[in-house]
Order: C-alpha cells, then structure tokens, then sequence
C-alpha cells in the first residue's frame, strides 16, 4: 500500500493511455489533447503516438496554432543536453480559463486553473453547517467564483465555463440534481439558475465523481484505463473509471457504495434503511458510538470534528472501547473494498477522503481481511493507495469537464475524456 499527501506532478494533464477507439473525438482534438496530457510534443511524437500521417500532423498542428490554441517552444535534447533544440509543442495556457469547486457542510473550495490545466488561483468561503435554499446556494457559489477570480487578478469575462462538485445525485441528462445534502429541496435546476447571473455554463456531478476525475486527469489514475476511488468523510462514496471513462450508471446513481447493505437490520444509515456500510463508517455514526462509548464529560458541548478526534485520540491511547469502534468500521471497510474486487476486478482502488488520517481505515489488517474475502488465488491482487486530499484537490477534479466541454466547443469533436 502507498501512502500519498501530495497530487502528482508529472507534466501535462489528462489520461495518459487510449480510450475506447470508437468513442474517439475528431483527429484535430486527438491531436490537441495528445499535447495536452504529454504537456509538451514534437510532431514527431505526435505522428507517432497516434498513428497518422506526418502530412496530416503538419496540418492539423499548424491549424491549432494559427487558433491559438498550441505553440511551439524550444525542448533541449533530453539524452544529450547539447545540439540543437529540437521544436516541440504546447497549448497555449492563457487561451481559456476555467473554476471548479466543490461543495461541503464546512467550507466551499474553489480553483481556477488555464486551458493546459495548471491551478492559478485558490479560495475558500466558509459555510454554515446547515441545509440552505437553493438562492442561497447560488450567491455562496458566485460569490466563491469571484473570490478566487480576484486571486488571480482577473475578471468574470475571462471565465469559459464553471464545474462544481456537490454531495448529492445529479441527472446527468437534465443536469438537475435530484438530492444534494447542502439542498432543501429536489430536482433542482442549480445550472439555469447560475446562468442569469453568471457569464459562463455551469457543469454539475457528483463530488465523488469530481474527486475520481482528479485522479484520472492529475494524478495516479493519468496512466491507468480502469480504476475505482472510494472516499470516507460524512459518508461513503466512490468512482468507477472504466476505459479512460467516468461510469455514472444509468440514472446517475449507480456506485453508491456507502449505500450497499452490509448487515440485514443492522445500524440505522441516514438514508432511513438499515445496514448500510456508511452507517459503520460514516462521521455520523462513528460520533453516535463515541457517545455511549466515552465519559459524558467528554462527549459534552463538542461539535462532530473535535468529538472524531477525542475518539481517535482515545483509541491511540489504549481506550478498549474506543479502539473496537474504529476497528469494527475498519472490518466493514473490508467487506465493502472486497466487495468493489469481487464486481469490478480493478487493477488499483484509490481510497481518500479526510477520515483516512484515522490509520484503522487503511492498516496492513483491513487490507489483508480485504484480501480474505475475494477470490484473489488466481488474479493479481488490487493495488491499494491511500491518499489524504484537501478539498481544492477535489475542486481541481471539478475543472476536469468544464475543460472537458470548452474543449469540445474551441477543438471540435465528441469529448470522450469525462
């Protein structure tokens, strides 16, 4: 198992390895987001890499610079050092500009980050811990957008479009959001609402689904066609790529892995049913058990944070009761990964989210009871990777389709990459 704190920084951004060859965008997007993901190209590489002809590369390469789109840098020889540099390319940063956010109880994040996917700014606005009106939320969401545009020195007009990430089930094909926990209502239309007071389209998922295209376009997941990210934090979620593709089910509900049922008539979950793995692993129910398993004097006046941490603070110390709480989440845990093994056979499971400071979520006996219960004889067992993201990582993951669509918009073709 890895244990990572930081986003990798190999150069460029976006899936390293080929997707789906019928899904693939017209030649004049392959091109540009081959440069993309490489971060830096010569048309050799290009012709090379996918496959066409070096006429058809001249072509296409000097129409997206003639757009503005690429240009074309000095690259020294990486072998030698010395000799002539030879010409490669690259897109043009300052041709576009997108925000992601993601959405949270205690604060909202935001990046704006240039058309080749570097950040240039970061904000954060803090948040009531409550449920709020649908008006409400858009002016948290704009006022946020304009934050972090006054970080970079910019102004609302050089913003192409706007991805936000939220807790809660987005219909992909209304683009309406069936429940967000932040929400009072349902099937709100959060995007049409947006557009008459902001001069940019607004693109919506599921924060889980934000975090995993994170993973795929910035970090490990860049060199990986398939793989899964499950999350721990007030609940459980998780994200499925499958040949360089976010897979969202047919409704935008599928992978609600916090929502598998891991004991018949066990633990009330929060959704209303009964045995649910979040209701084992979730903020919620980890601080309904520190309440009977801790001195009252302890669990008084103390908000769900600080109650977390006394209860870890505790088991580290050889508090018993303390201790089998965390252990019996982290036993759940077990059966939930293996679960994720046994049904979709991925060569990695990413696990995140801010509970994994609590080490009973990823220690050498969660994983081997993992292992224990899938039938691993006869295949490479998963990989596992432990990463503690803040939420601007999640936030960067929220760019990943407002670049998606100003790409297909400014390029040309069918995006095939979120």
């Amino acid at each position: 198992m890895n244990y990572r704190s930081n986003i990798r920084t190999k150069s460029g951004c976006g899936p390293l390895l080929a997707g789906d060859s019928a899904r693939l965008p017209a030649l004049r997007q392959q091109v540009f987001e081959h440069v993309r993901s490489s971060g830096r190209a010569a048309r050799a590489d290009i012709t090379r890499d996918l496959n066409i002809s070096g006429a058809s590369t001249t072509t296409l390469t000097a129409d997206l610079i003639d757009s503005g789109f690429l240009r074309e840098v000095d690259e020294p020889d990486r072998e030698h050092g010395r000799g002539r540099p030879r010409v490669a390319l690259e897109v043009v940063p300052d041709s576009s500009y997108v925000i992601g956010i993601k959405l949270s109880f205690k604060q909202h994040s935001a990046v704006l980050c240039d058309f080749a996917g570097n950040v240039l700014a970061t904000a954060i606005l803090p948040t009531k811990n409550k449920r709020s009106s649908e008006d409400v939320l858009i002016e948290q969401i704009i006022a946020l957008c304009h934050r972090v545009i006054k970080a970079a020195d910019m102004s609302e007009q050089d913003i192409a479009a706007v991805g936000v990430g939220i807790p809660g089930i987005v219909d992909q094909a209304s683009g309406r959001i069936r429940w967000c926990s932040l929400l009072q209502d349902t099937n709100v239309d959060l995007a049409s609402s947006f557009a008459t007071k902001f001069n940019a389209p607004l693109f919506l998922d599921n924060d889980t689904n934000m975090l995993t295209l994170a993973e795929l376009w910035f970090g490990v997941g860049r060199d990986k066609t398939d793989f899964a990210v499950v999350t721990i934090e007030n609940g459980v979620g998780m994200g499925l790529v499958l040949n360089n593709r976010l897979y969202r089910g047919t409704h935008g509900v599928g992978l609600e892995l916090g929502h598998t049922k891991v004991q018949l008539d066990g633990a009330l979950c929060r959704c209303g049913q009964r045995g649910c793995l979040e209701a084992y692993l979730g903020d919620y129910a980890l601080t309904r058990e520190a309440g009977t398993a801790l001195d009252h004097e302890d669990t008084t006046q103390k908000d769900n944070e600080e109650l977390l941490d006394l209860l870890f603070e505790k088991a580290k110390a050889g508090h018993e009761a303390a201790e089998t709480i965390f252990r019996r989440a982290g036993r759940y845990l077990s059966v939930g990964l293996s679960n994720v093994v046994q049904l979709f056979d991925p060569p990695l499971i990413i696990i995140s989210g801010d509970r994994m400071r609590f080490d009973y979520f990823h220690s050498d006996e969660v994983l081997a009871e993992m292992q224990k219960l899938t039938l691993s004889n006869s295949r490479q067992p998963c990989q596992i990777e432990t990463h503690t993201w803040d939420d601007v990582v999640w936030a960067r993951g929220a760019t990943v389709p407002a670049l998606v669509a100003l790409t297909d918009r400014l390029i040309g073709g069918l995006g095939t990459q979120a």
